[in-house]
């Protein structure tokens, strides 16, 4: 299994303390606040709730979208889908992709996001992440879609995973997913800070959601994770406050790195940069208990994401501080 952020349980073994300021993931720190639960939603079955869908598709743009049980569901059910293909993952990227491209006999081969236009060529399928985790990376719309035609006319796909896609909606190309070839993923755990209740969601042809549903199965996502969903999903109000407010706190945090030195990229949830001395940067936060998250293969630096609060953002400085004294000595 791979290692991703958020794991918490594995810092406090290592480390021996349970104050975590933990900026390992990309999540919304202020996530929506679920509303009270009907008493059969653990009860009963959990049989897809069409209104979940039609929600999704409005908030997204998207012509059709199926819920799954978080994007994973959808990352590792894809690659099922196809004969063996040449696949090329835009790298570096979330790490799921390429892992389960890799293990079901498909031909692959990891690509630098500049030179992903002459990849297409030899192509059956791409994967890309837009905005990219953990860069921040992003490819305009119009250069996804020509791609997906491209890949589409002669049966392959252009796979866009915009999990953290919320906060840069211009890039979007789930509105034009209804096109053949072209599957988009959108996640409800990054933006509403809700990854604990496991949905996400794909636009994409009615024929391939078919195929895709059929292979997960029926109850693919739980009753209470589709009462909750639905309601973030309908509340423009929140949605419109938050955006503001992750807009400005992204800012805030490459403005506060700009401050020690540290030329990021990233998203409004996120900032990346490449870190000759990973290790032991991240070491010097875990000592201070700040849980970031370290990259340590082709795309060696440091992923952070958002402090939840004043005190958080103060024990961020501190550390930075401290990082830059160390250096410097």
């Amino acid at each position: 299994m791979l290692e991703h952020g958020g794991n918490l349980r594995d810092a406090t073994l290592r480390f021996g303390r349970d104050d975590w300021l933990d900026l390992s993931t990309g999540i919304n720190p202020h996530w929506y606040p679920a509303p009270a639960l009907p008493g059969n939603a653990w009860h009963r079955l959990p049989e897809a709730d069409p209104e979940l869908a039609l929600a999704a598709a409005a908030y997204y743009g998207a012509p059709l979208m199926l819920p799954v049980a978080g994007t994973q569901a959808a990352i590792q059910a894809l690659p099922r889908l196809r004969k063996p293909s040449r696949v090329t993952v835009a790298a570096p990227s979330y790490a799921e992709h390429a892992h389960h491209w890799n293990d079901h006999g498909h031909t692959l081969t990891q690509t630098p996001y500049e030179a992903l236009d002459a990849a297409v060529a030899h192509s059956d399928v791409m994967v890309i992440c837009n905005p990219n985790n953990p860069t921040g990376a992003s490819v305009p719309a119009a250069q996804l879609l020509q791609w997906a035609d491209q890949l589409a006319a002669r049966g392959g796909w252009l796979v866009v995973d915009e999990a953290f896609g919320d906060t840069a909606q211009h890039s979007s190309v789930a509105a034009h997913s209804g096109r053949p070839g072209l599957i988009v993923l959108r996640s409800i755990g990054k933006f509403f800070g809700l990854a604990g209740i496991r949905l996400g969601f794909v636009a994409a042809h009615a024929d391939l959601l078919r195929e895709l549903a059929d292979l997960l199965g029926p109850w693919a996502v739980s009753g209470p994770a589709q009462h909750i969903a639905l309601a973030a999903l309908r509340d423009q109000a929140w949605q419109a406050n938050t955006l503001q407010q992750l807009l400005a706190s992204g800012e805030r945090l490459r403005q506060l790195l700009a401050a020690h030195d540290v030329r990021s990229t990233g998203t409004a949830l996120f900032q990346w940069w490449s870190e000759d001395r990973a290790e032991a940067f991240w070491q010097h936060m875990a000592e201070r208990g700040i849980w970031v998250r370290l990259f340590k293969q082709a795309a060696r630096g440091i992923r952070l994401g958002l402090p939840p609060d004043e005190a958080g953002w103060q024990r961020l400085e501190t550390a930075l501080k401290e990082w830059n004294n160390k250096e410097s000595t």
